[in-house]
């Protein structure tokens, strides 16, 4: 299994507008960061997870050139606002529509953002289609399974993703854009050889967990590593990293995890 990190910045990136921050203004190229966003090949199976404002140019910066299925975890701009750029993809299938899996607030977003897209095929050469479904708690495919559990995350909730490929076994979770991890999400994750989490910065925030309390979530589920994600400009790669436990990394733009 591959994981390519195609963004790990919040929903102002980093840099941000108008800020020159030590971290914004950083030499430092781990501290760029797009939005959040990640791609997983999982036995050959492409499966893109969001699409951020920056989802072309990460693409063709890490050589992401195919899609087999798309996960929205939820529909805030962040994640959702990218979509369009999938249209190369569908293009690429023929005109087939690439199948879209989210929550019901989810479609509902997609719906309202890119009803041009909702189709069995492209109406246009080079146009997106979209074929919508219901996130199922454990999607089984061929190259392995995908479950599913809800975060809370201010007043949505965000699909939490649990990836377990076929012929290695190997499992690997990603919490993004939470304020707990439940209990039940906890025990999903356990077993994994590698988490990612919402870690946004080191001051509380009312929808998304600080890095003290991801850090904490990833003790409880015990993986050999967890990454942190979705960072603010508050966040410097080298100071945080230096101050983790040795089992908790700061993720970063353009990192590759094979598991």
């Amino acid at each position: 299994m591959e994981v390519i990190f195609l963004g790990t910045g919040t929903s102002q990136g980093v840099p941000m507008i108008a800020c020159d921050c030590a971290v914004c203004t950083s030499e430092d190229p781990r501290d760029k960061r797009s939005r959040c966003c990640i791609h997983v090949v999982m036995d050959g199976l492409h499966i893109q997870v969001d699409a951020s404002s920056e989802f072309r140019l990460r693409c063709v910066a890490e050589k992401v050139n195919w899609i087999d299925l798309f996960i929205l975890t939820h529909g805030h701009a962040d994640h959702i606002t990218g979509m369009d750029d999938l249209r190369r993809f569908c293009d690429m299938r023929g005109g087939e529509a690439l199948q879209v899996y989210s929550t019901d607030e989810g479609i509902s977003r997609v719906l309202s953002i890119y009803p041009y897209a909702i189709m069995e095929r492209s109406v246009v050469k080079g146009y997106a289609a979209f074929k919508l479904e219901l996130m199922p708690t454990k999607l089984e495919l061929e190259q392995g399974t995908i479950e599913s559990t809800l975060l809370p995350h201010g007043g949505v909730n965000t699909l939490g993703l649990v990836f377990t490929e076929r012929s290695s076994g190997k499992k690997f979770t990603y919490y993004t854009d939470c304020k707990r991890v439940p209990r039940e999400a906890v025990e999903l994750a356990r077993g994994s050889d590698a988490v990612v989490l919402d870690g946004l910065r080191p001051t509380p925030h009312p929808s998304h967990m600080t890095i003290g309390e991801a850090t904490d979530v990833a003790a409880e589920i015990g993986a050999p590593v967890s990454y942190l994600t979705h960072l603010t400009h508050l966040t410097s790669h080298v100071e945080v990293e230096a101050g983790l436990p040795e089992s908790v990394r700061v993720a970063y733009d353009g990192h590759r995890l094979t598991l």
